[in-house]
């Protein structure tokens, strides 16, 4: 059973924000511009949510694993960045209940964060044009600390931020690299049943509850210890 938190870190991509139409575009430009074949939108979902870098990886290898060659990778994500620096927000979109799901956590007084793997050049911008960085105490990002998620670092330094035992903090997030970190940083971890998990049902991850929307979260912790 979930304990009442005093602050929570919510993911971006998958969990707050659809962002794959944005990013489809700009590997689908990018392989263009290379002189290959675009990907489509339906690969490019299943491997977003480990980042810019990783992502533009697996589109110059075709697969989720693997490491493309490394002239190619150099060439590539420059291109990919030029991209994404234009079109950070202009397709994305906030997933049904998060607009409601925010002001209800704040109506109850919970403390919020926002932790990514994304880089702050590109979150800051997209949180801004989907009017939520104002929802946010703090925002860390995939470049704000040394490591990122799975390692628990960014929400350890959230934690810290908030002058909160990690025991006492709730992550929600949509992948294995979400439930890793809050594991590793003893955070309680609440899963959004869509978002990026590479296919893979989050279920299978194990963690605290899985819920469909974010203004799910409210009703959960209202009946926690």
């Amino acid at each position: 059973m979930l304990r009442k938190p005093e602050m929570i870190l919510i993911d971006v991509d998958g969990t707050l924000v659809d962002s794959v139409p944005d990013l489809s575009y700009c590997v689908d430009t990018m392989m263009t511009q290379l002189g290959r074949a675009p990907h489509g939108e339906v690969r490019v979902r299943d491997w977003v949510g480990n980042g810019v870098e990783r992502l533009v990886k697996r589109a110059l290898v075709g697969a989720l694993e693997g490491e493309p060659d490394a002239a190619d990778f150099e060439r590539a994500y420059p291109l990919f960045l030029e991209l994404y620096a234009d079109n950070t927000s202009k397709r994305s979109i906030l997933y049904p209940g998060i607009r409601e799901g925010l002001d209800l956590l704040k109506g109850a007084g919970y403390r919020l964060g926002c932790v990514t793997n994304k880089a702050a050049q590109f979150t800051e911008p997209l949180l801004q044009a989907l009017v939520v960085s104002e929802d946010f105490s703090i925002v860390i990002s995939g470049d704000t600390l040394p490591k990122k998620k799975p390692d628990p670092m960014p929400l350890l330094h959230g934690a810290e931020f908030f002058g909160c035992a990690p025991g006492n903090a709730l992550m929600v997030g949509d992948s294995v690299s979400d439930v890793k970190a809050a594991r590793a940083a003893g955070f309680q971890i609440v899963c959004m049943s869509y978002g990026y998990n590479h296919g893979v049902d989050i279920r299978d991850a194990h963690p605290d509850a899985v819920i469909n929307s974010l203004v799910e979260v409210l009703p959960l912790l209202e009946n926690a210890v």
